[in-house]
């Protein structure tokens, strides 16, 4: 293609099965693709990765340094002698052993790449980590004037809202880390436009530089079987995802029993499933099951594929976030909801992104600790299932707000 704007991703990880922030910058590299864009990755997955039609070059750990030897010492400690180093490691030097080694991995990889034939270079992470951030930092400065950083959490920890905020070790080194990043990165992309602002409270040098690119639909057809202990046939209200301590799912629970002893022929066809890894919940979640059949937790590794399947059949997907007074995040699950085309059980602060997106007048949203007004949208829903056995979302202002053409206009802009 004639004039084809290339671009660079350096991506912490494509494997879609470890993580939603991987599963998020998969999804973004793909769009990115089938925008036009003549793509090419980068990335520290630690194994061999192709993703169709693109270009992908694992990164080698570099395993003949110092700093490798370190944290491999430090790994031993800890696994025999049960003695955590890296809280005195990262109060010294800001990261731990490992950390500095993966970013020092990724920059020997990147030095490799004439900058040159590259017209934007984009570093994509995962939860707290950002290691290709990091790298990019220790690049020329030719490569600052093409680098779009894009973040997609708070950082650091301390500058997460309550309940999530948490002074970590080494706090200052990281956010002197993010300041140098403010200042030398030319685009700062994020997901959400709360976040954003959120960021740039912290980091005046963030401002005049946002670009807002939320996270992708992403077109996934598969042949997969439902699993077992999903009946097609119910009312399922589907929460798939990762339980943090503040995502509490007990008004939910509680909720939904409410709902079954208010309305009693709904045993026959509710369903709740949770699914996803164990959580300070899952002794609670087995507790229940015992009692409410109509209430399942899967507590196990599914793949991306059979979760995308089973929200894609679900009558109902819940996004539940913590009880807070904001929620700057855009969760990674949000696009998967709206292309499932399901109604969407948003519980949540009153101030989210996700509450943004779907309008102030949304009907099924809740705080996450109200369990008469949780029960009511439950009820709502489900008479409106019974009715019609397939509701729907029907909001093509999202699916065109989280599709390819959006991103496409979104990085003309800078291209």
């Amino acid at each position: 293609m004639p004039n084809q704007k290339k671009i660079l991703v350096v991506v912490e990880s494509i494997d879609v099965d470890d993580s939603s922030g991987s599963k998020a910058n998969v999804a973004l590299i793909q769009n990115l693709h089938k925008a036009g864009f003549n793509v090419l990755v980068y990335h520290y997955t630690r194994r061999e990765i192709q993703l169709p039609v693109i270009t992908c070059m694992a990164i080698k750990e570099k395993r003949w340094s110092v700093l490798f030897f370190l944290s491999r010492m430090e790994r031993y400690i800890r696994s025999y002698f049960k003695i955590s180093l890296n809280k005195y490691i990262e109060q010294l030097f800001g990261f731990s052993f490992t950390f500095l080694n993966d970013s020092n991995s990724i920059t020997a990889s990147l030095r490799k790449i004439n900058i040159d034939s590259v017209d934007l270079v984009i570093t994509l992470s995962k939860a707290a980590s950002f290691r290709p951030h990091h790298a990019l930092l220790k690049m020329p400065t030719a490569w600052h004037k093409k680098w779009m950083a894009y973040i997609h959490d708070p950082y650091p920890l301390a500058y997460y809202p309550r309940p999530y905020d948490w002074v970590e070790p080494g706090h200052e080194q990281k956010r002197k880390f993010f300041v140098h990043v403010s200042k030398k990165a030319a685009y700062i992309a994020y997901p959400s436009l709360l976040l954003a602002e959120w960021m740039e409270s912290y980091f005046p040098s963030f401002r005049n530089k946002r670009l807002i690119i939320p996270h992708q639909i992403e077109e996934r057809k598969s042949s997969i079987a439902l699993p077992e202990f999903f009946d097609n046939s119910k009312f399922n209200i589907v929460h798939a995802g990762a339980l943090m301590g503040p995502r509490n799912p007990l008004g939910l629970l509680k909720a939904f029993e409410l709902f079954l002893d208010n309305n009693p022929e709904s045993r026959l066809n509710a369903r709740l499933l949770m699914i996803g890894h164990p959580s300070q919940f899952s002794n609670k979640f087995k507790e229940v099951m015992t009692v409410i059949p109509q209430f399942y937790s899967s507590e196990e590794t599914i793949s991306f594929d059979t979760v995308y399947k089973i929200q894609q059949n679900a009558a109902v997907n819940v996004i539940l976030e913590a009880k807070a007074s904001i929620s700057p995040f855009l969760p990674g699950k949000f696009p998967h909801c709206v292309a499932s085309n399901k109604p969407i059980l948003l519980l949540g602060p009153n101030i989210s992104e996700s509450h943004r997106l779907l309008g102030k007048e949304y009907l099924y949203w809740s705080e996450i600790s109200d369990v008469e007004n949780i029960e009511k949208k439950i009820e709502a829903l489900y008479y409106n299932w019974k009715k019609e056995k397939d509701i729907n979302l029907n909001r093509n202002d999202l699916k065109k707000y989280l599709s390819v053409e959006y991103l496409k206009n979104a990085m003309q802009k800078i291209l």
